[in-house]
């Protein structure tokens, strides 16, 4: 038989949870501005997501990204504890798992503070996102996670998006031992195929589009318009992800 490639879709509501399901895609990494690179999502949209794969009878799907603002990776106390409480809230929420990083100052990953997540975590799955791309050496950083309880790490291998870093790919997922490398960054439909011949574990992608629904915004209610979680994008990515492995 031949390995299924999984296909991750970054979401931002319950619509974007629900085109995941009917298209496919393995799981979702459910959050709330994109724009900004992501950022924790509402515990009313956790509850819902969770409801949504509960119905549909979709298992680890629900993957949470904790990440209290833009910017960097390094964190002060009270980010830290809205962090520790954030993963907590939506693992008690019914999340399948949480995605996090942080950095120290000098730029390295924070091993201390990933074992710190992890047990927050409590037994969630905890996928590391691309805080690692920003550290002073991506592959080291990809390497320490082995031993540090973490599911899998979303890369696009210290690059700004993975064409650029396909190489540095090929080597973490060789490196990787049981540790699940998940390519992301930029990915377009036909990257997957060279992305799967490099050996990664998965793929990770937004796939969005944008409605115009809703009416003007106004003054002070920003621009008009959305992000929606594009059908089509996710149908192509999940199709090309199964040829790639054929």
């Amino acid at each position: 038989m031949s390995r299924i490639l999984p296909v991750e879709i970054a979401v931002q509501d319950v619509a974007g949870v629900r085109t995941a399901l009917e298209h496919g895609a393995a799981r979702v990494e459910l959050c709330q501005a994109l724009g900004l690179g992501g950022l924790t999502p509402s515990i009313g949209l956790i509850e819902a997501a969770v409801a949504a794969a509960r119905a549909a009878a979709a298992t680890s799907f629900v993957h949470v990204l904790v990440r209290p603002r833009g910017g960097g990776f390094v964190y002060d106390a009270d980010e830290l504890d809205t962090i520790d409480r954030d993963i907590r809230a939506a693992v008690a929420a019914g999340a399948d798992g949480v995605v996090v990083g942080a950095l120290t100052e000098a730029g390295e990953l924070d091993r201390s503070l990933v074992r710190r997540f992890v047990d927050s975590a409590a037994g969630g799955d905890v996928t590391v996102h691309r805080a690692v791309d920003a550290s002073s050496d991506p592959i080291h950083a990809v390497e320490s996670l082995r031993a540090l309880g973490v599911r899998r790490v979303l890369t696009s291998g210290g690059a700004p998006d993975c064409r650029a870093g396909l190489s540095t790919l090929r080597r973490m997922a060789a490196e990787s031992g049981e540790l699940e490398v998940m390519a992301g960054g930029g990915v377009r439909i036909a990257d997957i195929a060279d992305l799967a011949a490099a050996g990664v574990d998965a793929v990770h992608l937004s796939a969005r589009g944008v409605a115009a629904r809703g009416g003007a915004s106004g003054p002070g209610g920003g621009v008009d318009g959305f992000d929606i979680t594009d059908a089509d994008l996710v149908q192509a990515a999940v199709a090309a992800a199964a040829v790639a492995m054929r």
